[in-house]
């Protein structure tokens, strides 16, 4: 067996894992990178491998990282299966068709920045037509349930507790006469987080890779992110500003609208209104309302058997129409914007920055990772200045930082992880996304 990296090395975007088992391969992963905008484009562009050579891609869920660049793979010669599981293809569907629909969205906005200064207009990476092609090759399999991947390959998923869908990957190779078994972690998810389960670790690896995003820190007790995401809101509505949430259109933005509902239930924040601005957001809350199979005791206890909305409340509204997005900037008293993306790369969010990141009454709260050179990164890192659609704006917004909301597990989740491992059999350990 031979494993290429060829993503999410030395880095935490682009998961891409290319795998030879009995001469035959298979993809583990096929994300985008995420970085500056000219070496993100040529990377995303061109595959460190033929495309028509791979015979099945295994995803492990819906974030782009891992899974926005399917529709070029099929671009450019990929006829095999895409396997995922059915909570996964669902978030996909919508997920790459709102990559699509964005790349073009900017590009044609930037490419009219662009002809002012008499510059060449640039493509999107792929098209809304490519996106729908690419999901004729998605299959679902549930959790537990073991599906061929190549000759002398089985792989199966377990829920690893990240999002909606996600899984870590367990593969039993026979190889040469020889039998062992890798795991791929995907996402480690955090044990005690609301909406879905807890990490279901892998077992009896001879070969873990895993992920090390946040292997160098520590998240503060989630007890604890209440009363800080409350205490935040009331500080804000009480100077008269908005809040602005580059958030995750999926996972992230859902456990915020539950978090939100709760506070306002216990009149812990203020009556202002909450705007999920994010099309992607809208449809993929539907889906996380259409899979409580998914859910964790505690949500299906207080929620799903008292037959209330756990993404529903009376503030909150979820935007789809732009004419409607639009019309937010308009708006004079407090409340919360919830946009997409969580790392200001695209999307509704960065519209709603340009119009507000030099009012000092507003707020931005990050609530999320942010990889080297994102906007997101940039105006978490103290720049004064930053560039959006080309333009250069001062920052004089208020900038507030929450790591603990992160869905990926920290140091000690991640050393937990491995402690489970079998230390006689376990014969390597791979770190990537880090």
């Amino acid at each position: 067996m031979e494993i290429r990296f060829c993503g999410a090395a030395q880095t935490v975007t682009g998961s891409q894992f290319l795998v030879t088992v009995n001469k035959k391969q298979f993809l583990l992963e096929c994300g985008l990178f995420q970085g500056r905008r000219t070496e993100t484009y040529e990377r995303n562009l061109n595959f460190l491998y033929e495309p028509s050579s791979v015979g099945t891609l295994v995803l492990s869920h819906a974030h782009m990282d891992h899974s926005g660049n399917i529709p070029n793979l099929v671009k450019k010669g990929f006829t095999g299966t895409v396997y995922a599981t059915p909570s996964t293809v669902d978030l996909c569907k919508i997920m790459l068709r709102d990559s699509a629909h964005v790349q073009q969205s900017d590009v044609e906005w930037v490419n009219r920045i662009r002809a002012k200064h008499h510059q060449e207009p640039v493509e999107p990476l792929y098209t809304t037509a490519d996106a729908e092609s690419a999901m004729d090759f998605f299959a679902a399999a549930d959790y537990n349930r073991p599906f061929t991947v190549a000759p002398g390959a089985t792989a199966v998923f377990l829920d690893a507790g990240h999002i909606l869908g996600s899984a870590g990957i367990q593969l039993d190779i026979e190889e040469n006469g020889r039998k062992f078994r890798v795991g791929f972690a995907g996402d480690i998810g955090r044990p005690n987080m609301p909406i879905i389960r807890d990490p279901n670790h892998l077992r009896d690896l001879d070969v873990l890779m895993m992920e090390c995003t946040y292997g160098n820190r520590v998240h503060g007790p989630f007890d604890e992110i209440e009363e800080r995401l409350a205490g935040i809101i009331r500080q804000a509505a009480a100077g008269g500003g908005k809040i602005l949430v580059p958030s995750f259109a999926i996972g992230r933005t859902q456990m915020l609208i539950y978090l939100l509902h709760k506070l306002f239930d216990q009149n812990r924040i203020p009556e202002i209104p909450v705007y999920v601005d994010s099309p992607l957001a809208v449809q993929a809350t539907e889906i996380y309302r259409n899979h409580p199979e998914d859910f964790d005791r505690e949500t299906n206890r207080v929620f799903v058997r008292s037959h209330e909305d756990p993404f529903g409340f009376r503030r909150l509204t979820f935007v789809q129409d732009t004419a409607e997005s639009k019309k937010l900037n308009a708006l004079s008293f407090p409340h919360i914007i919830i946009s997409s993306s969580g790392m200001c790369e695209g999307g509704r969010i960065l519209h709603h920055l340009r119009n507000n990141i030099e009012d000092p009454r507003c707020t931005i709260l990050f609530v999320g990772y942010a990889a080297r050179n994102t906007l997101a990164r940039k105006i978490m890192d103290g720049e004064e200045c930053v560039r959006i659609f080309g333009e250069q704006f001062r920052v004089k917004a208020r900038v507030e930082m929450m790591d603990s909301f992160s869905a990926h597990g920290d140091r000690h989740d991640l050393l937990n992880y491995v402690k489970t491992m079998q230390p006689d059999r376990l014969k390597h350990i791979i770190l990537v996304h880090g």
